[in-house]
């Protein structure tokens, strides 16, 4: 085994590298040593610089079980130090000093040592790891030492060969190429793209780099000698697996040779349309119900549009015959003037954010360059429209990337003007949510949240998915946005586009082809239900009705929908989308951007509940094996406590500038302790009223010791009923468990109810069961003293409270947790709430 010992200047450069070079050999089989700094100063500020008697006792360490140690220094005085080092160490262990460059140096020097190479093989790893980098960016690269690749002969007896298509979409980068290496230690195996591109060593992680193998590239794989064919087994698994990212199968392995060079638009098209989906479709019988999982509620009729797919690369062998290629010219134009159109229709209607991004878009659109090169490359190559297009986007994305910062962020904006022009010159649909002006409703297998945020204002009346369950976050923003939903109906991606649905998500049915006179009356019973702000039982007991917001935007509308007041501020969605956290000053204005849509009313503000599902870069830079139970909410402050102080800080001025009556509540607690100490930093900070999240089965039972140290406590119902049920919330196979009617999630509500009530303090619900107006009914009975959630669901739940006594609320309550199951419990409490006369 060969050591490595990292030498830099920085302590934080080190690490941080080598938690880059880690994750390429995720289960170890390397040794790494950091020396890095030159110690802390007297106010524990870490002062920049080397030391040799570091690296010397780093390399003695080493020296202990490695039959090698290779040296990588980050500039000036590291190298001095490393030479230093040589003449200090006690050991007698070979050590080569690389001059490679730090990071990459790094990373190929562990994927080396990891697969088993010798000093000298690691050594010229490291050393040839710009390589990768300079051919990607076209510069040549000069003085690369190491050992040439030298291919594998034909004419050897004992050779096999194999081909595989590169499947995975990021094609082989850093860590399919670590996987390929590590497949490989031991043998002799090369890699060759074809038709004719460069070959390389498999246990050379550079050189698999620079052979610049994208999704869809078809590779030639060789080796000889003993066990070659397990090995070649092995790696013909990895390429068929996508190496653990997922394939997205181009069309062309499918394709007969002879059509393999197409050169009409329309043989580019995709072999399917959009319009048809993912998934075969079949035939239904008129009135057809199926059966899946109501998460949104409401009843919708329209037809069905299927998720459009993703646009495949264009065929980059396609070759247009000179007479053809002015109307593929003439097609780039036609399809850019059409985008530009289209978006500045969009704009039009549009408003604020909206407005701008679209805008920019259809400039974007209208970019003669962008034209005029892509008119080039047809004219001169003889490029199809679409792969023309292609080509001219890739070079804007490269030059703007080259720009970093914010400019780098604009890639996104040149794709999708990329997409919309090419999904125009094939005469298909754009990729994702399609965009239609006639009501539809989406089938898909699951939509991603950026899928959903798109559906707000647009035509889409209802979701069908194949998978998710009721906290999924189709079903969470389907609930937002006010949209009926079914998740987890296996047959939704078989029902053939245009067809009439009625989609019922209270039922959780899917109607195929109805009746008219079922439709009529599904239409009649849709009329919203308005909230007059007062929320209430029969006789007057009140239960007030909040909102769950994510931001300024949805304050307002909360506000315009006569919310009594935020029962959850997630204040996620100022952290999201960054590599690092926003500013004191920053949050301070994102926050008073909702307070002030409250005047002299509560807001309950939830602290950062980043890890999990949503992973925040700068909170939760671990991976971890189980995430859900791992660091996340209030437990990333054992390791970043200045995140939560700064939150804090900025909440306390944000409050302090808005008349908003603030409150503050910690997400994930489990124990006593970590309530005790979360209320006493929030009082330090100038927050009075803090408060806790019941998410975990721990905090619920515990929840009358709870109350002695915080002021109110929120139940998560989402996560309660996962954590309770050992259920992940994400797993549509597991979505009957992630149920708020499961009896032993009921009986842990029950047990938070009895105990706010003996303590005289509020007990608040803001999971997603808030908005269920057959299930308010119960969570009141069994102590619940406020309801947060959607702003679209405050009528429905109002209607509903309003029609309930107190006592009927409490023998709902007591027939729901008395079940055996999320079904039972249902028809119990309904059954008790129908047979009451008070």
């Amino acid at each position: 085994m060969i050591g490595i010992v990292a030498v830099s200047h920085s302590a934080r450069l080190g690490e941080a590298a080598l938690e880059l070079a880690l994750q390429m050999v995720h289960d170890g089989g390397v040794r790494v040593k950091v020396a890095a700094g030159a110690g802390v100063d007297a106010d524990g500020v870490p002062i920049l610089g080397t030391d040799a008697v570091a690296v010397a006792a780093a390399i003695d360490e080493l020296a202990a079980d490695c039959d090698g140690v290779l040296v990588l220094m980050d500039l000036g005085s590291a190298v001095l130090s490393a030479e230093l080092a040589l003449e200090l160490r006690s050991s007698v262990v070979p050590v080569r000093l690389a001059p490679a460059p730090f990071v990459e140096g790094l990373l190929a020097a562990a994927v080396s040592a990891a697969a088993g190479g010798s000093l000298d093989d690691v050594a010229s790893e490291a050393t040839a790891a710009l390589g990768a980098k300079t051919g990607a960016l076209g510069v040549e690269e000069e003085h690369v030492s190491g050992t040439p690749d030298t291919p594998v002969s034909d004419a050897d007896a004992d050779v096999q060969v194999r081909r595989v298509r590169v499947r995975n979409p990021l094609g082989i980068h850093a860590r399919p190429a670590a996987l390929i290496a590590k497949a490989a230690a031991g043998a002799d195996v090369r890699l060759r793209r074809l038709p004719d591109g460069p070959d390389a060593a498999a246990a050379s992680l550079t050189r698999l780099l620079v052979l610049g193998a994208r999704h869809g590239d078809e590779l030639e794989l060789s080796a000889h000698g003993d066990g070659a064919t397990e090995v070649l087994d092995r790696l013909v698994a990895l390429f068929d697996d996508g190496f653990g990212e997922g394939t997205d199968d181009v069309s062309q392995e499918s394709r007969p040779e002879s059509d393999a060079v197409p050169t009409t638009r329309a043989a580019e098209a995709p072999p399917s349309t959009p319009e048809k989906g993912t998934g075969p479709t079949r035939e239904f019988a008129a009135g057809s119900v199926l059966r899946g999982r109501g998460v949104s509620p409401g009843q919708v009729a329209a037809r069905v549009v299927h998720l459009a797919p993703p646009l495949p690369e264009p065929d980059p062998d396609t070759v247009v015959a000179e007479a053809d290629r002015d109307s593929e010219v003439s097609a780039i134009e036609w399809a850019a003037v059409a985008v530009a159109d289209q978006l500045r229709s969009r704009t039009a209607q549009a408003t604020g954010e909206t407005k701008a991004i679209l805008d920019a878009s259809r400039l974007l659109a209208s970019d003669p360059e962008l034209v005029s090169e892509a008119t080039a490359l047809v004219r001169s190559k003889g490029r199809s429209a679409a792969r023309a297009v292609w080509e001219t986007a890739v070079v804007h994305e490269k030059a703007l990337a080259a720009l970093g910062g914010r400019m780098a962020e604009r890639i996104a904006d040149i794709r999708d003007v990329r997409d919309r022009i090419i999904a125009e010159i094939l005469e298909v649909d754009m990729p994702g949510v399609p965009e239609r002006d006639e009501p539809f409703v989406l089938v898909a297998p699951d939509l991603a949240p950026a899928d959903t945020a798109l559906l707000a204002g647009g035509a889409c009346v209802a979701l069908v998915t194949s998978q998710g369950g009721p906290t999924s976050h189709t079903a969470i923003i389907a609930r937002s946005l006010g949209l009926p939903a079914v998740v987890g109906l296996d047959d939704a991606e078989a029902i053939p586009a245009g067809v009439m649905v009625l989609v019922d998500g209270d039922r959780g049915t899917v109607e195929v082809e109805p009746a008219e006179s079922v439709i009529a009356l599904a239409r009649a019973s849709a009329t919203a239900v308005d909230f007059d702000g007062v929320g209430v039982l029969a006789g007057g007991y009140r239960i007030p009705l909040l909102a769950n917001v994510g931001g300024a935007a949805d304050a307002v509308s909360a506000a315009s929908a006569h919310a009594e007041g935020v029962g959850l501020f997630r204040t996620e969605f100022c952290f999201l989308d960054r590599v690092d956290a926003p500013s004191i000053d920053e949050q301070v204005a994102a926050y008073r951007g909702v307070l002030a849509a409250f005047p002299e009313r509560k807001v309950v503000v939830r602290t950062l509940d980043a890890g999990s599902d949503k992973p925040l870069p700068f909170a939760n830079a671990d991976s971890e094996d189980n995430p859900a139970l791992g660091v996340r909410g209030l437990r990333i402050a054992r390791r970043r406590p200045q995140l939560l102080d700064d939150q804090l800080s900025a909440l306390a001025r944000a409050a302090a500038e808005e008349a908003a009556h603030v409150e503050v509540m910690a997400p994930m607690v489990a124990t006593v302790d970590e309530a005790a100490g979360f209320a006493e930093r929030c009082r330090a900070a100038g927050l009075d009223r803090v408060g806790i999240m019941i998410e975990t089965p721990s905090a619920a039972l515990l929840a009358a010791e709870l109350f002695e140290v915080v002021d109110f406590v929120s139940l998560g119902t989402n996560d309660l009923a996962q954590y309770t049920m050992a259920a992940d919330r994400l797993l549509s196979d597991l979505g009957d468990l992630n149920d708020p009617w499961q009896p032993a999630v009921l009986r842990l509500i029950g047990i938070v109810g009895d105990a706010g009530s003996a303590a005289g303090k509020p007990v608040g619900v803001c999971g997603e069961a808030g908005g269920d107006p057959e299930l308010a009914p119960v969570l009141v009975g069994l102590g619940v003293t406020s309801l947060s959630m959607a702003s679209r669901s405050l009528g429905r739940v109002a209607a509903r409270l309003s029609a309930v006594s107190p006592a009927a609320c409490r023998r709902a309550a007591a027939a729901a947790i008395a079940a055996p199951s999320a079904a039972a419990a249902r028809a119990a409490a309904a059954a008790a709430l129908a047979e009451s006369v008070d």
